[in-house]
């Protein structure tokens, strides 16, 4: 299973390296951490670290996951009204590569499903 991000500011109109990002996968409990990293300086991530062997890099898993970005200290302080952003999505083609972007300001975000 191949999940990517690509974050962009809107309002500097670059993108916004640096950015931590966690994904997690839904399971009977709720939620749980099975990868971490940080957007490099174009402002994506795809090369995930695995926490304790969670996430099948191979394969892959259909079901529910989320990315959370940590935003807040891309801004000024105090400046982010959403210091974090919880991007929910559902993953029933486990083999296909899953894009999902991020557009943000201090203000608002946009995501969608890319290719």
């Amino acid at each position: 299973m191949r999940i990517s991000t690509h974050v962009l500011d809107t309002v500097r109109g670059e993108p916004a390296a640096d950015i931590p990002v966690r994904l997690d996968r839904r399971d009977s409990g709720g939620w749980t951490p099975v990868a971490h990293g940080r957007t490099d300086p174009d402002g994506r991530l795809a090369d995930w670290t695995p926490l304790l062997d969670r996430l099948p890099l191979r394969g892959g898993q259909a079901g529910g996951y989320r990315l959370v970005f940590q935003v807040e200290r891309h801004y000024p302080p105090g400046a982010a009204f959403f210091p974090e952003i919880v991007v929910a999505f559902q993953i029933t083609e486990p083999d296909r590569h899953h894009h999902v972007p991020l557009l943000l300001s201090p203000y608002g975000y946009t995501t969608y499903r890319g290719s």
